[in-house]
């Protein structure tokens, strides 16, 4: 046993106590941290991602994890026994077979995966069908292709069957039996504990549970049957969505295994702010700043919305934070009929400085203005003499 060997709980960050759920998130959490895709030719982050996935398919398993809480390294590590075979003929950045491609991808663009492949003493038939992972990308529109609607193409790397061997992962499409586990699947050996040696079965890490490896692997896929590749994918963007909202395509995510489906593709919309709009749901709030004059007398207003703008007449006396809607004018619903409304707040300009005429004109206004009952004062510059 190395002496520099973490407990595993350290290792993923953990306390013992740990529910399922949460243990699922700190493994993801951790493989995108040291995933050897993001840390090319980095050898020590390589060794994390490694000793991430050691700890996790002891822990996520219940009887592995019962016997390390006890027993500690003791109670999981098959160097105390016999029978184990190398590790895989390689793969995507040269990992071992005991990993599970579809796992691998999901730790790092989420899914519900979940353990190694069978490994670990799971139920899940290596060789039964598995949907493909869904992927998941991002594309940021303008408020107004947020409000109608827009087409855009995003960029995806997918897990897609190898054309070379057809997802046989043999270079003449040859399978042999397994040497390690003489087309079994599984393995058996001797570990020895506190109270003596115990025969545990395990699926094969060679041929990861299936009992077949290629007799001559493929020199594209390294014998994996899947290959990584960058499609460009074009999806419509239906009128009305809102900010961090996902649209999904339907079978751009991998490639299932066995026969299984293909995941999804999911893209977060990220909607840019509009320089005057604001947006309430599907109604559009604007401010539109006239002068003092202008609401006095009132005014024929031109107000900017989605289609162009259009004249509003203000009446005369409008005053300060009036709002006034127009009927239809907002944000197509999404998935629905009509459009939201918007709102126009009116926001009086009060000059900052002005003239010594346009003060005494002011004044003299001021002098013949008679001002609402009951405000406590005769005018306005009352307050300054």
């Amino acid at each position: 046993m190395p002496e520099n060997k973490r407990d595993y709980y350290e290792v993923l960050g953990v306390s013992k106590g740990v529910s399922d759920e949460d243990l699922k998130k700190a493994y993801r959490k951790a493989a995108r941290q040291y995933h050897p895709d993001l840390h090319p030719d980095d050898a020590d982050a390589e060794a994390k991602f490694k000793e991430v996935n050691e700890a996790y398919e002891v822990l996520s398993n219940p009887e592995k994890r019962a016997r390390y809480d006890q027993f500690g390294f003791a109670g999981v590590d098959p160097s105390y026994g016999a029978g184990q075979g190398a590790g895989g003929y390689g793969g995507f950045g040269g990992f071992e077979g005991d990993i599970d491609l579809g796992d691998i991808f999901s730790s790092i663009f989420g899914g519900a995966g979940g353990g190694f492949g069978g490994f670990g003493g799971s139920a899940r038939n290596p060789n039964a069908p598995r949907k493909g992972q869904d992927r998941q990308s991002a594309v940021t529109i303008t408020f107004e292709e947020a409000a109608k609607g827009c087409s855009k193409t995003v960029e995806v790397s997918r897990v897609e069957e190898c054309s070379t061997c057809h997802g046989t992962g043999a270079a003449d499409g040859k399978l042999k039996n397994c040497p390690d586990c003489n087309g079994r699947g599984y393995v058996t050996f001797q570990q020895r504990g506190l109270f003596g040696a115990t025969t545990v079965q395990q699926p094969c890490q060679h041929c990861k549970g299936k009992g077949k490896i290629p007799e001559t692997p493929c020199s594209k896929c390294n014998g994996n049957g899947k290959v990584i590749v960058k499609k460009k994918v074009k999806i419509d963007i239906p009128a009305g969505i809102d900010n961090r909202q996902v649209v999904t395509v339907r079978g751009y995510g991998d490639a299932g295994s066995n026969g299984g489906p293909t995941g999804d593709l999911r893209v977060v919309v990220n909607v840019k702010s509009h320089k005057e709009f604001e947006r309430d749901g599907y109604d559009i709030l604007y401010d539109k700043h006239v002068s003092i004059v202008e609401a006095t007398l009132g005014a024929e207003l031109r107000v900017p919305t989605l289609e162009g703008d259009i004249k509003y007449s203000m009446p005369a006396g409008t005053q300060p934070g009036k709002v006034f809607k127009l009927k239809g004018k907002g944000i197509q619903r999404l998935g629905g009929v009509g459009k939201g409304d918007m709102f126009v707040r009116i926001v009086v300009d009060i000059p900052t400085t002005v003239t010594s005429e346009q003060k005494e004109l002011l004044k003299k206004f001021d002098e013949t203005y008679t001002p609402p009952k009951n405000n406590g004062k005769k005018n306005f510059f009352d307050k300054f003499k």
